[in-house]
């Protein structure tokens, strides 16, 4: 069956299925084997080679929703990302990172990098321009974040892809905020595609897990590195994982209309001083990402006016569950400055335009009207609080 033909929700249903010959299952089956022939076998299976059945087929359908030739599944978005960038870095050369990313890949950049002799800039800014001045002779790989968390900054694939080719560099993205409904990085000329697919790909707080999709030159290098560092997937979170894609479509569209809609109440919200969200006509980059973006997403940020207590505004929701990670099918707020940006420092921070009253809101698919009482009651109270401390 070609994808080339089919539509998303079609992709998301029946590309990397595997046919139940033997007992003519409506699903695919989980082969949760760890030994698999090695002689008169085409492919030497071993689940730490990426390749077992079922990851196998996973890939495939991953690789056809982000428009790439192949794919890998990760135990995690961590070990996803760290193996793609370790792929295609050695000792001395150098990469460079745009100027907003998650706090664990600020992390991993700070305290494995140097492990390995790689020099790193983390540029000062998202644009292109910023990203060309902190490139040097040895520049390797150019990586960023689109829509980047917790921000929703917005950077030009087109113009980083450019800028990558025309000085032989290897670019590659997190596609997580995104994911492959809304964005498909690798049509704008971006090499190397990754996601936390413990997010929307996954989009039931049940799975952890990781993905990379790109040519099957780059993929066999990442699976050179892959294969050594071990942080493959199980095969029964695999299958939970394919089982959840195949209302991808279906999600994040939902997640998408619920997001602008709960984006332009919270912007007329009396309490809110600023709302970030690229679906807004008051986004800076609104026109970019209308035009590297089939929809605008499930995640938004707002920052409550001085004075309101954030934690306390999370602590009144009764819908609005405040919990840690994003992208469930239940909406969810966190404060960055203690959770995904709670390694940097506060000057980093703020430097950044992490506030500690900013609050990360991933919109589920919830009655919009339900999320609105929700969020009106909780800041009534905490208005109320604030004007009686006063």
């Amino acid at each position: 069956m070609s994808d080339k033909k089919l539509g998303l929700n079609t992709i998301c249903t029946h590309i990397g299925e595997i046919e139940d010959e033997q007992f003519k299952g409506s699903v695919s089956p989980i082969y949760m084997a760890t030994s698999y022939a090695f002689d008169e076998v085409d492919i030497k299976r071993y689940p730490r080679y990426f390749n077992t059945p079922n990851q196998d087929y996973l890939a495939k359908k991953i690789a056809a929703l982000e428009h790439a030739e192949a794919a890998m599944i990760f135990g995690s978005g961590m070990a996803a990302l760290s193996t793609m960038l370790l792929a295609f870095l050695k000792n001395g050369d150098h990469i460079v990172f745009q100027g907003t990313l998650y706090g664990g890949t600020v992390s991993f950049i700070r305290e494995e990098l140097p492990k390995f002799g790689i020099e790193y800039t983390i540029a000062n800014g998202y644009d292109v321009s910023d990203l060309e001045k902190a490139i040097r002779p040895n520049t390797k790989v150019i990586h960023i974040e689109t829509p980047s968390n917790p921000l929703l900054t917005i950077t030009d694939l087109r113009g980083v892809a450019a800028l990558a080719k025309s000085r032989n560099i290897i670019s590659t993205i997190d596609n997580t905020f995104a994911s492959p409904i809304n964005q498909n990085p690798i049509d704008f000329g971006i090499d190397v595609v990754m996601h936390s697919a413990t997010k929307y790909l996954g989009g039931h707080s049940d799975i952890l897990a990781g993905a990379v999709a790109s040519s099957k030159e780059n993929m066999d290098k990442i699976w050179q590195v892959a294969k050594n560092f071990g942080g493959s997937l199980s095969d029964f979170m695999v299958w939970m994982l394919e089982r959840s894609i195949k209302t991808l479509v279906l999600r994040v569209k939902a997640q998408n209309r619920n997001a602008k809609r709960m984006a332009k109440f919270l912007e007329q919200l009396e309490g809110i001083k600023r709302v970030y969200y690229p679906g807004l006509k008051s986004h800076p980059q609104y026109e970019l990402a209308k035009s590297q973006m089939k929809g605008f997403g499930g995640m938004l940020s707002f920052e409550l006016n001085d004075g309101l207590d954030a934690l306390k505004f999370q602590k009144e929701l009764k819908l609005i569950k405040p919990a840690m990670s994003l992208a469930g099918v239940e909406s969810t707020m966190v404060s960055p400055y203690l959770t995904s940006h709670a390694s940097l420092t506060q000057e980093e921070r703020e430097a950044l335009g992490i506030r500690n009253g900013l609050i990360r809101f991933s919109v589920g698919i919830e009655s919009k009207q339900d999320l609105i009482d929700d969020i009106e009651q909780a800041i009534a109270k905490v208005k109320h609080e604030h004007l009686m401390i006063k």
